[in-house]
């Protein structure tokens, strides 16, 4: 009989800081453990972030698939303006595709954390990504 157990897990990675404004950085933070969805997305960065209207930062998570050429964005985040804040060590929701095609993830899909810098950028002082996925 094959395994069914737990329903859902929530996946952790460390994930680094990008510590000059205009430096992009994609880090590869896990493959998906069996056929799931995804059900929240949560960084909890080192320091306080706070966005900015012209030069900022957007997050995403993107489903990268089993080939690892992928492009599906899972879940993102703009830092577009000041009122877009995350706090020190503090779990920051990162917004959910709209799409439900895209949450769903087959076993061994690789899931790659992208953080990109928009005009000049912020920095990024990384911190702990919480994927949270739940058994199809």
């Amino acid at each position: 009989m094959p395994e069914t157990a737990p329903f859902s897990r929530v996946i952790e990675a460390n994930v680094p800081a990008v510590s000059t404004a205009g430096n992009d950085d994609d880090t590869v933070v896990a493959q998906a453990p069996f056929d799931c969805t995804v059900t929240a997305v949560e960084y909890i960065p080192e320091a306080a972030i706070t966005g900015a209207a012209t030069n900022n930062r957007t997050f995403s998570l993107v489903n990268k698939g089993q080939a690892g050429s992928g492009s599906t964005t899972v879940a993102s985040l703009a830092f577009d303006s000041g009122a877009v804040t995350a706090s020190a060590n503090n779990e920051k929701a990162i917004t959910l595709s709209v799409t439900p095609a895209n949450l769903v993830l087959a076993a061994g899909d690789t899931l790659l954390w992208r953080s990109i810098h928009i005009g000049t950028g912020i920095t990024d002082p990384g911190g702990l990504l919480k994927v949270t996925v739940s058994r199809n």
